[in-house]
């Protein structure tokens, strides 16, 4: 260690200096248990990590790539244990080592589950309770925090990174870390056992369509209707729970758009992963700790329409932006997508048609739902099943209405077989050749045939 960071990490004598400590790769943990690196525990260690944070400079730190931090961590660790004599073997020393510097510079505990790609969700219900989402099933991982004062230092680090706070004064927070992952953290009073934190994971691989037939999440036939779909500009609404997959096929749907239209994306937390060279990001923001400055995605839907957009992409449809959604669907820009929590496709619809209420226009229903028909041509309903895979289960066409009732047809539909001796579903998806109101506009731009070789397909 040079002599201007000695002051780091207290006096010690000159040694050679090691090659750098390298962070262990998380193993890829069975379906039922995550990978998880036990944190290091006991009165001894307590003391250890105390003293050891008790020499180091705050300010040296940060200026330190997380290599070098831990190799100069474990070097004072087996000093000042020597010292207290404390015998440390090697791999105490290093995992005590790493997890100092997860505390100084991450997220504690929660940094390898954040490194493991097969977790896609990390739900914390106080220090001791952390669940995570592996391969589609929510289990008990074997994370905890030392305490809830621990959990709630890394909490309010997360906050503080993005402007906020969060305390029992503000005790709800949503954030964003560094590689895009969306956070929830709930503090006390509201939260009863301890800090809650939500951590939804930023996606590092791109998921296009044929990930998705790899997956089982639709047929390959499916997939090159969708495809067709993009590319002539139909207005697609995505309707799921919570964790289906709806980003996930959003983003997998804008990938056949052309690269030369221009692009508005809005979003309350951004996820899309456009690959287009024409794209513009737009993300709300939320007020200041004065209740001033706060940015709604109506706001920004009403500001895209002044943009020249191709397309606008909202990322989720949840309050009064329905209605601007809905006028930009039906003002030339064909082509825009949106995602919408419901249970079913029809559903889907009830909930446009009441969020447009919401926004208190005055208007009647039959004038909402004449926007609404002639507005959207697609809702692709996604669920995630109990085999914890996620699958289309509805690719259902808007016709029209029927006097004040929405005309649909399902396109696709999904059909449930049985169940295969591992648990997981056997399925099936019924296609109907009955003739889509949108023919016309997949003749217009020379897909139609590749539309009915499509369903023909699906059919075999």
């Amino acid at each position: 260690m040079s002599n201007a960071l000695v002051p780091a990490f207290g006096r010690r004598r000159p040694e050679p200096t090691p090659s750098p400590v390298a962070r262990p790769t998380p193993e890829v943990a069975p379906a039922a248990t995550p990978a998880a690196r036990p944190p290091a525990t006991g009165a001894p260690l307590a003391e250890l990590r105390a003293l050891c944070l008790a020499r180091i400079d705050p300010a040296t730190v940060a200026s330190m790539a997380p290599d070098r931090l831990a190799t100069e961590v474990e070097r004072l660790l087996a000093e000042v244990a020597t010292e207290q004599r404390l015998q440390l073997n090697a791999r105490e020393q290093r995992q005590l080592a790493l997890d100092l510097v997860d505390d100084m510079l991450g997220l504690g505990p929660l940094e390898p589950l954040l490194e493991d790609e097969t977790i896609t969700d990390i739900m914390v219900n106080g220090h001791d309770k952390v669940f995570v989402e592996q391969r589609g099933k929510v289990v008990l991982s074997g994370i905890r925090f030392r305490d809830n004062q621990h959990l709630a230092n890394i909490a309010q680090r997360i906050a503080a990174a993005v402007g906020r706070r969060i305390d029992e004064s503000s005790p709800m927070v949503d954030a964003r870390l560094a590689d895009g992952s969306r956070v929830n953290i709930v503090f006390p009073p509201l939260a009863l056992d301890g800090p809650a934190m939500s951590i939804r994971k930023f996606a590092r691989r791109v998921i296009d369509f044929d990930k998705l037939v790899e997956f089982g999440a639709l047929t390959r036939p499916m997939a090159k209707a969708l495809q067709v779909a993009a590319r002539c500009r139909l207005n697609i609404v995505i309707s799921g729970g919570t964790g289906s997959g709806k980003t996930t096929m959003l983003n997998a749907l804008s990938r056949m758009i052309d690269h030369g239209e221009r692009i508005v994306t809005v979003e309350d937390a951004a996820e899309l992963q456009l690959q287009q060279p024409h794209v513009v990001r737009l993300e709300t923001r939320p007020p200041s700790l004065e209740g001033r400055g706060e940015v709604t995605q109506r706001d920004l839907v009403r500001n895209a329409l002044r943009m020249r957009p191709d397309r606008i992409i909202l990322g989720e449809c949840r309050g009064a932006e329905a209605f601007d959604m809905l006028q930009a669907m039906n003002t030339g820009h064909d082509g825009s997508m949106s995602t919408i929590h419901a249970n079913t496709a029809r559903d889907a619809l009830t909930r446009i048609e009441n969020m447009v209420m919401m926004g208190s226009f005055g208007l009647p229903v039959r004038a909402i739902r004449t926007q609404i028909a002639s507005a959207v041509d697609l809702i692709l309903q996604v669920e995630r099943q109990r085999d914890g895979a996620r699958r289309v289960v509805q690719v259902t066409e808007l016709v029209g209405l029927e006097g004040d009732v929405f005309t649909l047809n399902d396109i696709f539909a999904l059909e449930h077989e049985g169940e295969e001796a591992e648990g997981r579903l056997r399925v099936r998806w019924r296609v109907s050749r009955a003739r889509p109101a949108f023919l016309p506009r997949l003749a217009y731009f020379g897909l139609d045939r590749a539309w009915a070789a499509a369903l023909e397909e699906a059919e075999r």
